[in-house]
């Protein structure tokens, strides 16, 4: 049955008849093999937070900003315990735990969420999430599709990192590298500027974010552009 579910997630993923059909695809695909509304992939490290390598939708891609700016998602929570965390119905919970995510993702037309990470052995990359706009839990096939695509995201990241080329695929990937490059550069001008460490800078830095109703990536662009300044002698961020 595991064989019949890769063949048939590999098989969409060549749909169309292209040898590097591009990480948006791959997340195409892994909403289409789970039935759900749409997906996204975060890649992260033990140093370095969650951040966005593709989506499938724009709802997917208000949900990887919403969980890079806050800090709190099923992405997140699925790569910290190193399991599959799933949210049927945002609206009546079973148990309250995203108090600033899910009413972002709720005005997005989201009602259920779902976060997979992405590991092999020991090693964690990151998360698969997905999305429905209606609530309800996966059935039992829809969870077993989605380990397994969970499974094929992750070797895509592996292959990938191992070999990139100059193709779609590899581009996409450094534009999120890049991204979450410039946040880290962020954190630590704040860091130099606050003299506090890189992890409390980054809870900074997703507070401004949060309060101004900014996508972090957009707040730390205007930091390293020194257009933003933090100042150590107020809690407000000056303008350059």
């Amino acid at each position: 049955m595991a064989a019949e579910r890769l063949a048939r997630v590999l098989a969409l993923l060549v749909e169309g008849g292209d040898t590097d059909p591009g990480v948006t695809r791959l997340c195409q695909v892994c909403a289409s093999a789970t039935h759900t509304s749409g997906a996204m992939i975060m890649l992260g490290s033990p140093e370095a937070p969650l951040g966005s390598w593709c989506s499938a939708d724009e709802v997917s891609l208000l949900m990887e900003e919403a969980q890079y700016t806050l800090g709190e998602g099923p992405c997140i929570d699925a790569y910290n315990l190193e399991r599959p965390v799933v949210e049927p119905d945002l609206v009546e919970p079973d148990k309250a735990r995203w108090p600033s995510f899910s009413p972002v993702v709720l005005q997005s037309g989201a009602r259920a969420v779902f976060g997979f990470p992405l590991r092999i052995g020991a090693v964690r990359l990151g998360a698969l999430g997905l999305h429905r706009n209606k609530p309800g839990p996966l059935t039992d096939d829809e969870h077993a599709d989605a380990l397994v695509v969970a499974d094929v995201a992750t070797r895509a990241v592996l292959t990938l990192q191992t070999n990139a080329s100059p193709s779609e695929i590899a581009t996409e990937i450094a534009t999120g590298a890049n991204l979450r490059l410039m946040v880290h550069q962020a954190c630590g001008m704040v860091a130099v500027q606050l003299g506090i460490s890189l992890t409390e800078a980054l809870i900074r830095l997703r507070a401004r974010a949060f309060a101004d109703d900014r996508p972090i990536a957009a707040v730390a662009e205007d930091i390293v552009a020194r257009r933003l300044r933090f100042d150590p002698n107020s809690r407000e961020v000056r303008k350059e």
